[in-house]
């Protein structure tokens, strides 16, 4: 059994064939009705549990539709339902869930409710998001620079904005597939320090620079991620418009950026407030490559936990 929790906790070896898989899929897929099941039926007679407590759309649709090309079935659970380790505590709730489904996914707020779930599961659980890192995304976002600039490996990725979850996760990513990684945003906003040294000490770059348009010269990619979340008060909304103007991702940043430079976004985006229409339209974004491959990706994550 093998659990899907961070990108940094799984093997390079490993990340990079779930990749390969991924690619190997949707190639499968071309010109196939979106209804259309996989040739392969790996999840057949599989049934997954996939349990939100944070909205979603593209991680519910995504994980929904993959498990069925794949010939399983989902059972579908909101934090609502479930009230997850408050009516029943998360080990009990892992324990019983493992009795009656294959798999788990969750998205939640607190990485600590994952860890105990995977902790006394007995079936794998996958990191659908956390307040702390949201790996799935990554996976797809690596898989899509690949398929429009080749291999990863020794590029330069830049953040700006909100050393956030996904943020986070980049850091992971940068370690095990060998790529460096800049962060232009506030002091306040910094990645985790313990994140950063993790990855320094695999011997990739991980840089520190707060001026944006330094931060984007020679780059490879080009990331943002929205400044508030959906539950930011008007307050937190208004100071952290305040921090974060001045890494706006706007047609200027992306011409210091590389020639062949891409942008992305995990979505949904705030338009005209961390990116511009200009870029988000524009021919370097990839946004809605990166937006499919989540199915793709999550596909060859759930194959890989259930070596299948």
């Amino acid at each position: 059994m093998k659990h899907f929790l961070d990108i940094n906790k799984i093997d390079p070896g490993a990340l990079r064939g779930m990749i390969t898989h991924a690619r190997e899929m949707k190639d499968a897929r071309n010109g196939l009705p979106k209804g259309t099941p996989d040739a392969e039926q790996p999840l057949k007679n599989h049934i997954v549990a996939l349990i939100f407590e944070k909205p979603s759309t593209r991680t519910r649709v995504s994980f929904d539709v993959g498990v069925r090309q794949m010939g399983g079935e989902t059972l579908v659970l909101s934090g609502s339902e479930m009230q997850l380790g408050h009516g029943e505590s998360i080990a009990d709730t892992a324990r019983v869930l493992s009795r009656y489904v294959d798999m788990i996914m969750i998205r939640t707020f607190d990485e600590s409710a994952l860890l105990e779930l995977a902790d006394h599961a007995t079936v794998p659980v996958i990191n659908g998001l956390t307040n702390r890192t949201h790996p799935c995304q990554i996976m797809a976002d690596v898989m899509t620079f690949e398929e429009h600039n080749g291999p990863i490996k020794g590029k330069k990725v830049v953040w700006t904005g909100d050393g956030n979850n996904v943020c986070a996760s980049f850091v992971h990513a940068a370690g095990q597939f060998g790529f460096d990684l800049t962060f232009t945003g506030p002091e306040a906003l910094d990645p985790e320090a313990v994140f950063i040294s993790e990855a320094r000490a695999k011997g990739v770059e991980i840089v520190i620079e707060r001026n944006a348009a330094k931060a984007v010269e020679g780059a490879d990619l080009v990331v943002a991620d929205t400044w508030v979340s959906m539950h930011d008060g008007q307050s937190t909304r208004a100071r952290r418009h305040n921090q974060l103007r001045g890494y706006q991702v706007d047609e200027a940043l992306m011409n210091g950026a590389g020639d062949d430079a891409l942008f992305m976004h995990c979505l949904p985006a705030h338009r005209d407030e961390e990116v511009t229409n200009a870029v988000m339209d524009g021919p370097r974004s990839v946004v809605f490559d990166e937006a499919e491959n989540r199915l793709h990706a999550q596909k060859a994550i759930m194959r890989w936990c259930l070596g299948v």
